[in-house]
């Protein structure tokens, strides 16, 4: 790979994930404040997420894989998405929001797995290439959330400022958008070839669910999904009602703890078994949201912060783990299928039950305009974490250590590929 391509595709992945990080972390915040949305509203505009993981395949198989050149695809999805979130900005009622932000999520999905195609195509040795490149798109999404706390449009009193997090993210998905036209061809891989509705949603894989442990494993990843969607919507409007400062910059701190333990993974596999991989990864979803209920602004401010930290462990842990015991099982022949039946089945269905349950309980436990009893809400996912937990503890019985391979790739639902 030359030096040109490497910085062509560092800065494909960079922009990528700003993008992303610019508006989703503090949207919530901005639906609540501004919009005046309720919990459920809330819940329903990052539920969007998951309607866009079901139907990106759809695209990906129907479209890029078929038809048109990765890049060229990846440039217009990201040119019409730019548009949407500057007219976004025009929009003064959630009623008029949602079926923009739906339309831009639907587009926005699939350029995770084309960034990672346009990458791949241009590497020789992606177990060795492919890490220095997609990590500038984790510093892309921390870069995002400092840039939105230097410039206060994350201060307490002032969140319709976070208005500004939408320009900011449409101007890079333009920049990026005319960008991608100058990035190495990579022609469609399935030109000319058949591809069955089964292959596009990975049901070629259905049959790993014969495995008791592994369907125990998928159902547990289902619902471990409904806890993340309370972090994912609520977690920064709950930081900003408890007067934490910096709350976008703070929750960074989670990217930065999700890459270090990306790093360590290796090495605890060489100890561990596949089960207390998956059950330390479950046991921290819990503690993190006990942590957020007994954790405030003042003395108790650490229980904050830990619970952001805890991110690395929670998703790591889990769902990296998951996706190299999912890898392990399903063979060459239906490794992609395998991938892609457990992310629709995760940030498909999973989050899309988790986001629509999380609004709902907040709006339950609404005090007034501008509190909730935040302590009673976080209970709610530790406690369906720990449910699961102790399901998975009782019913799970593969205990084998998962062999690792060299430059193992793993897919990272709703972010990317990264390098173990």
């Amino acid at each position: 790979m030359t030096v040109t391509t490497r910085v062509k595709l560092s800065t494909m992945m960079f922009l990528e994930f700003f993008i992303w990080g610019a508006w989703f972390v503090t949207m919530g915040t901005y639906l609540t404040k501004t919009l005046s949305a309720t919990g459920v509203e809330n819940g329903n505009a990052y539920a969007t997420q998951s309607w866009g993981a079901i139907i990106a395949p759809f695209i990906i198989g129907l479209i890029a894989d078929k038809f048109f050149s990765a890049q060229k695809v990846l440039g217009v999805l990201h040119l019409i998405g730019g548009g949407l979130l500057l007219y976004i900005t025009t929009i003064t009622n959630f009623n008029a929001f949602f079926p923009v932000i739906l339309v831009y999520m639907v587009l926005y999905m699939p350029t995770l797995a084309l960034v990672n195609s346009v990458a791949f195509r241009q590497m020789s040795n992606p177990s060795k290439e492919f890490a220095p490149i997609r990590v500038l798109g984790t510093i892309g999404w921390i870069v995002a959330g400092i840039v939105i706390s230097y410039l206060n449009w994350d201060k307490q009193g002032n969140e319709a400022a976070l208005v500004n997090t939408f320009k900011l993210a449409g101007f890079a998905s333009l920049a990026l958008g005319l960008f991608s036209f100058t990035l190495p061809a990579t022609p469609p891989a399935k030109a000319g070839q058949k591809v069955s509705f089964r292959e596009i949603i990975g049901l070629d894989a259905i049959g790993l669910l014969k495995n008791k442990s592994y369907l125990i494993f998928f159902l547990a990843s289902v619902a471990i999904c409904i806890p993340l969607a309370f972090y994912y919507g609520f977690a920064n409007p709950f930081f900003a009602e408890v007067g934490m400062k910096a709350t976008t910059v703070t929750q960074s701190l989670g990217q930065v703890s999700e890459t270090l333990f990306m790093i360590l993974i290796p090495l605890f596999f060489v100890r561990l078994g596949v089960k207390k991989m998956l059950a330390i990864g479950m046991i921290a979803w819990a503690i993190r949201y006990v942590l957020f209920a007994y954790g405030d602004a003042g003395s108790n401010y650490w229980m904050l912060i830990g619970g952001i930290v805890l991110h690395g462990i929670c998703y790591d842990f889990f769902f990296v783990t998951g996706q190299i015991y999912t890898d392990n099982l399903a063979g060459e022949k239906f490794k992609s299928a395998a991938q892609g039946f457990i992310t629709l089945a995760t940030y498909g269905v999973g989050m899309l039950i988790g986001s629509i349950m999380a609004g709902k309980i907040v709006d339950t436990y609404k005090i007034s305009e501008t509190t909730h009893n935040w302590q009673s809400i976080w209970l709610i996912p530790a406690g369906i974490a720990a449910v699961v937990l102790v399901v998975f503890l009782l019913a799970f019985k593969d205990t084998n250590q998962i062999q690792t391979k060299p430059g193992l790739d793993i897919e990272e639902p709703g972010t990317g590929r990264v390098e173990v």
